[in-house]
């Protein structure tokens, strides 16, 4: 059913990721599908530039790539049925482009239970859920 399957991962918080990997891996299974994960680093704010090394965003974007590969090998499948990828921007903005560039079929995101803050701003999971042009599943956070 659903072929290529698009993951978010915030590197900062892969516990909350976990629910949605499984669910995509179990999706990709089931339909001999691909999983492609995807990390999105921040922009540098312009004002904190001239503070930080001047390769910050090499060293950040290496680092990020080294984590994302390990949970890519966490996974088990095997190399031609995960990839990933790590991505600067806003988030919401290059979850929808990765979408896009690799004609995803489905985006499998973790959500935090929506409060008061996301509630008015809305949540990079709102963005995507509402401007996706594939299927979107999002996956809730399990409380007890």
């Amino acid at each position: 059913m659903y072929k290529r399957i698009l993951v978010p991962i915030d590197l900062a918080d892969v516990e909350l990721a976990k629910p949605a990997i499984a669910t995509a891996l179990m999706m990709a299974r089931e339909s001999n599908g691909s999983v492609r994960l995807v990390n999105v680093l921040p922009m540098t704010p312009v004002m904190l530039a001239e503070y930080v090394p001047p390769d910050f965003e090499a060293q950040q974007r290496a680092s990020a790539e080294e984590a994302i590969g390990i949970v890519a090998k966490e996974t088990g499948l095997g190399p031609d049925k995960i990839t990933t990828v790590v991505r600067q921007g806003t988030i919401d903005r290059e979850i929808l482009d990765e979408a896009k560039k690799t004609h995803a079929d489905l985006i499998v995101m973790s959500s935090h239970r929506a409060g008061l803050r996301t509630y008015f701003l809305g949540s990079n999971a709102g963005h995507v859920v509402r401007y996706a042009t594939c299927s979107v599943l999002v996956v809730r956070q399990q409380t007890d």
